[in-house]
């Protein structure tokens, strides 16, 4: 996997290296969409679709609960407090689409988001940790794991990791659920403007290769930080293309930035 440099010298120390957390530092950070050769025109077609109509529709505690649904389905899954809400909320340029709290295990139900008839985002309940009796979190995980091993119209599952901590144990579980029921995933970094550059390389390059051993895994890793908006446009332009939808500029409304 590759990884962007910048093209200016701003934020660069005396050796030309990237200051930490400044500007150059979040360039030189990997960017697997770029990376990949995704054009503008991807880009483009991301940020018109998360621009565009996003409605709550409805929160879901048991399988029954679940809406009908025609549309492709993206699930944000990942432990507790790793910034699942706050990442749809960037995604959709809305801050208080989906709930945020400081809380870790906040989220206890699977929350429904609909761009327009176009894509439905699933934002989970975290796994790991939370402030309910534990009949309640056994109760709502067996949910979660019957939501992403056999809903049909789900077409990708983003497995999201803490930048600072990486692959745990219990995502592995996830993983390895995911795998057997071959449901497609992909990994998700969050909070990449916490650690230095160097350290996400490496971050990055460990999971690559964990990753090739997963037969459901997609190959590509994007990070991201809400914080500053790296990766944003990248991970919208990645889910852009599991919709069937064609982009018209005539469809934007709010721009999402």
């Amino acid at each position: 996997m590759g990884h962007h440099a910048p093209d200016g010298g701003e934020g660069l120390n005396p050796e030309g290296r990237p200051e930490p957390g400044g500007e150059a530092e979040l360039e030189a950070k990997p960017n697997t969409v770029r990376d990949a050769g995704e054009g503008s025109a991807a880009l483009e077609r991301g940020r018109i679709l998360f621009a565009g109509p996003c409605a709550y529709v409805v929160s879901a505690a048991r399988i029954e609960q679940l809406p009908a649904s025609g549309v492709a389905e993206v699930a944000f899954a990942g432990r507790s407090n790793v910034g699942k809400s706050s990442l749809v909320n960037a995604l959709t340029g809305r801050r208080t689409l989906a709930k945020t709290s400081v809380t870790p295990g906040r989220t206890q139900q699977l929350n429904f988001f609909d761009l327009g008839g176009r894509l439905m985002l699933v934002d989970l309940p975290g796994y790991g940790y939370a402030r309910a009796p534990k009949a309640r979190v056994e109760a709502w995980s067996r949910v979660v794991e019957d939501y992403l091993a056999g809903r049909p119209p789900l077409r990708r599952a983003l497995l999201l990791i803490d930048s600072r901590h990486g692959v745990k144990d219990i995502d592995r579980r996830i993983m390895a659920m995911l795998n057997r029921a071959a449901v497609a995933y992909q990994v998700v970094l969050t909070k990449a403007d916490k650690i230095t550059a160097s350290a996400l390389v490496e971050r990055t390059s460990a999971l690559d290769a964990e990753l090739r051993t997963q037969p459901a895994a997609h190959p590509e890793v994007i990070a991201t930080s809400v914080r500053t908006g790296a990766g944003i446009d990248i991970l919208r332009a990645s889910l852009a293309a599991l919709s069937t939808w064609t982009a018209d500029t005539s469809d934007i409304s709010t721009p999402a930035r």
